[in-house]
């Protein structure tokens, strides 16, 4: 057992990025929990630095790159570093990926998510898990509120977050990488003018905005976009999770271009 205390140097070190967004941040470092996850982050090129296998946990067959070094740990130690406790047996350490909003190359016909502000981890992965579903082609996370690389979006998203650019930029820089590629601006708001969702155009390259519960979209957007939708509902509420409407928006975009393609 290379690693028995978690009182170690190194397991401290891997709490601390663990918790605090300034740790990644300052060392550009993140972690991965779960055979899953790392499966796709290692299939993804993101750059592993080190993992950590409970060897009696981890029975599974994924092949670890064999000049990273692995270190295994106690069950004490591995209940210190891992949600999961009891199940998958690693964890890896990762470099941030420089994603970066002129290397995207979009195909034709393409499909952008736009999320603003969001502040839950849970939401973030779960909107990361529904875009890779559905195929869209890149997310951007403007305002960000929570650590795109949060330990907790990785896992809710179980794995997801690897497989599209996930992309944290100023909402300007994203406004003129739409306007240079021609795309269509929709926005999830409630005004005079807004339309059902299956009323609109969705099947030609577009993007679609995601604003908060509480206060809707930044005024930064509002006379750049092309139209207001609105998700029909029957209840006597009146908005939804960010992560559902994302879910059901996807569906209808996805819905629409089938539908054309069958035409």
């Amino acid at each position: 057992m290379d690693i028995e205390s978690d009182k170690n140097s190194k397991i401290k070190d891997l709490v601390k990025l663990l918790d605090k967004s300034r740790n990644r941040k300052t060392q550009r470092k993140f972690i991965v929990e779960g055979i899953q996850e790392n499966f796709f982050a290692l299939q993804e090129k993101f750059q592993p630095l080190e993992f950590f296998i409970q060897p009696q946990i981890f029975l599974n067959s994924l092949k670890l790159p064999n000049n990273i070094k692995v270190y295994e740990v106690s069950q004490l130690v591995y209940n210190k570093i891992a949600y999961r406790k009891n199940t998958e047996g690693i964890v890896g350490v990762y470099k941030y990926k420089n994603q970066l909003v002129e290397n995207i190359n979009l195909p034709k016909n393409s499909f952008i998510l736009i999320i603003e502000s969001v502040e839950k981890p849970g939401n973030l992965g779960a909107i990361c898990r529904t875009a890779d579903a559905f195929g869209v082609d890149v997310v951007f996370i403007c305002d960000e509120k929570t650590d795109i690389y949060n330990p907790n979006v990785i896992r809710s998203s179980v794995g997801s977050f690897f497989n599209i650019p996930i992309i944290s930029e100023k909402k300007e820089r994203v406004f003129e990488y739409l306007l240079k590629n021609n795309i269509s601006v929709y926005a999830t708001y409630m005004n005079e003018k807004a339309i059902y969702i299956q009323e609109a155009e969705l099947s030609k390259s577009c993007a679609i905005l995601f604003g908060t519960e509480h206060s809707g979209i930044s005024d930064f957007w509002e006379d750049k976009i092309k139209q207001n939708i609105l998700i029909p509902m029957r209840g006597k509420i009146d908005s939804l999770n960010v992560s559902n409407a994302v879910s059901i928006a996807c569906y209808e975009v996805e819905r629409q271009r089938i539908t054309l393609k069958n035409r």
